[in-house]
């Protein structure tokens, strides 16, 4: 075993993780991003941010979260709710 922290065991859920960084980020204005370029600071692999970012679209009421664009990877845009 890795004697680093695995950051999917630090407390909270993928999906929390998830929408507190979209927050943080979404905070100033609206945000565009490809799963890829964020997977390594929330700790989660490209797939599984597709995946949070269709349930989060759902089921949040902070943000605003639209499929933007399909260029070699899905583009998302996030918004702050108004």
């Amino acid at each position: 075993m890795s004697a680093t922290a695995n950051p999917s065991t630090d407390g909270r859920s993928k999906e929390t993780r998830l929408k507190q960084y979209l927050v943080e980020k979404a905070q100033d204005g609206e945000l565009y991003f490809k799963g890829k370029f964020i997977a390594d600071e929330v700790g989660l692999s490209p797939k599984e941010i597709g995946a949070l970012m269709v349930k989060l679209r759902d089921s949040t009421h902070e943000l605003t979260i639209e499929k933007w664009s399909y260029t070699s990877a899905t583009t998302w845009r996030v918004a702050p709710s108004s």
